[in-house]
């Protein structure tokens, strides 16, 4: 299993804070790291903690790191044009000499929308856009003669679409996407998402998609340091309960194991406490034990 780390940017981290987190995951020989793509905060709701926006700080963690993956988890569609966001992505891949990947979504989280003014739809008119937008996308990418530069990474940068495996994301997952990522799964549902899509791909005719995982943890290198980590994640969010992923390197690696025995290829482990950067040592850690 592959292991990344993923940040929430707008729980208040600015540019100093990403620089010291990206800047650490490269050296811990994490391979990636992933940022929630949102204007408002979800732990804080209410509070004006800040949010720096997701594609000019990977520009920026592209220019000051060399070989760490770089990218979203998600972008919604309901953000930015279709055209905007290949852009952006084709511009960090430049600067990153082809180091960047794509997490797209439909868009959830309507206070955002209303503070910054973005029109906020049903759901299904958001999910004609975003498949609107994914195809749009892969045009520009690939088949559009009068659109340049296209990305560095060919045949494009990796598209990952995350959500629960219901029926529409799977059926654009299939269609476009590289990868599908879904959110804080036990390993059973871990299992039945997996099948799901595997299912869906096969009935494509397609290749298998990556199946990956963004899931919460407190890591610690001792049972002591697991609990103060733990302690510090109930502190600082105000959604309640643990993350799923809780215990010493070791212990999270068996953890981790069940997952992958499940069909899990890829774990994007959210950390919360940004101020927190030997977690991210820590992570670098438990992706060596999870390889060995």
């Amino acid at each position: 299993m592959r292991i990344c780390v993923m940040f929430e940017g707008q729980e208040g981290l600015n540019w100093g804070g990403w620089l010291r987190l990206a800047l650490a995951a490269e050296d811990a020989g994490l391979e990636g790291l992933f940022r929630s793509d949102h204007y408002g905060s979800i732990h804080h709701p209410g509070e004006s903690v800040g949010a720096l926006d997701a594609w000019t700080t990977l520009a920026g963690l592209a220019a000051r790191t060399e070989r760490l993956r770089l990218g979203t988890l998600v972008s919604p569609t309901t953000f930015r044009p279709a055209s905007v966001l290949a852009k952006s992505v084709v511009t960090v891949d430049h600067i990153s000499g082809g180091r960047v990947e794509l997490g797209i979504g439909a868009g959830w989280l309507e206070s955002e929308h209303t503070a910054y003014g973005f029109p906020f739809k049903m759901p299904p008119e958001r999910f004609d856009e975003f498949e609107r937008q994914l195809a749009e996308i892969s045009r520009q990418w690939s088949d559009a003669d009068d659109v340049w530069p296209k990305p560095l990474q060919q045949p494009h940068p990796p598209i990952i679409v995350g959500g629960h495996a219901k029926p529409r994301s799977v059926r654009a997952a299939v269609r476009f996407a590289d990868e599908y990522n879904t959110v804080m799964p036990s390993v059973e549902e871990a299992r039945e998402r997996c099948v799901i899509v595997k299912r869906a791909a096969e009935s494509a005719g397609r290749e298998q998609l990556t199946f990956s995982m963004l899931i919460g943890c407190a890591i610690g290198r001792d049972e002591a340091e697991a609990r103060d980590r733990l302690r510090a994640w109930t502190d600082f969010t105000t959604l309640g309960g643990p993350p799923q992923l809780v215990g010493t390197v070791e212990q999270v690696a068996e953890k981790l194991g069940a997952y992958e025995a499940v069909g899990v290829g890829r774990a994007m482990l959210q950390h919360l406490v940004h101020d927190d950067v030997d977690m991210v040592a820590v992570l670098g850690e438990l992706a060596r034990a999870v390889a060995g």
